[in-house]
């Protein structure tokens, strides 16, 4: 399929629905016309077209969270696209990683059947970076961002030392507990330093990838 084969709209746009490549999170929805997505195919970053400015723009430009692309893909009506990326940083302008954080319905319990491993670490992800916004009242990751960081990291000190104390009496039923605990804290203070777990999985996959070259 050539760029120009696509199917634009009146205007020569063409949706595009950006998603992180590790976890499949939708991180926003932006337009492109022909230009923009051969800027994206040479540069291998994402490039849009701004309907309000009437203008490309290159994601990360000002802000530095570019898109390194993975991969493009068009639906069988050849009009949409799909663009999976590696993002280094937030995809939204208000410093979420994603453009969607509210929900105008969830299903619960759906949810919760149909969650992978990873999903569970996105899930706790989104849900603190909620809380960081939003700060609802009587919640205990409030308190904790409210607080600061000599309080967060008090507790990941706290929780790592529970979970050393756990694995010394080799007690797998505390361990997960407290390694649950451990994580959470730890996810908390990920945000506080504006510092998204993608960035981790990053760091996770070049040592793997320099070890395979070994």
């Amino acid at each position: 399929m050539k760029v120009e084969e696509l199917k634009y709209d009146e205007k020569g746009l063409i949706p595009a629905i950006v998603q992180d490549a590790a976890t499949k999170e939708v991180l926003t929805l932006a337009y492109m016309n022909k230009e923009s997505l051969e800027k994206s195919l040479q540069t291998g970053e994402t490039w849009f077209y701004s309907r309000s400015r009437q203008e490309l723009w290159h994601k990360g430009a000002t802000s530095g969270n570019t898109q390194q692309i993975v991969e493009i893909k068009y639906d069988c009506d050849q009009d949409a696209l799909v663009v999976c990326v590696k993002p280094n940083g937030p995809a939204c302008h208000n410093g979420t990683n994603s453009c969607f954080v509210e929900s105008v319905y969830q299903n619960k319990e759906a949810i919760e059947s149909n969650v992978s491993d990873y999903q569970i670490l996105a899930n706790l992800e989104k849900i603190i970076e909620e809380r960081d916004i939003s700060r609802p009242e009587d919640t205990y990751t409030t308190y904790l961002f409210e607080k600061g960081v000599d309080k967060i990291l008090k507790k990941v000190g706290e929780e790592a030392a529970e979970v050393i104390i756990a694995a010394k009496n080799r007690d797998a039923e505390e361990l997960k507990w407290e390694a649950s605990d451990l994580i959470y804290h730890l996810f908390v203070l990920l945000r506080e330093q504006k510092l998204p777990f993608s960035d981790i999985l990053k760091v996770l996959e070049a040592r793997h990838e320099e070890k395979q070259g070994k």
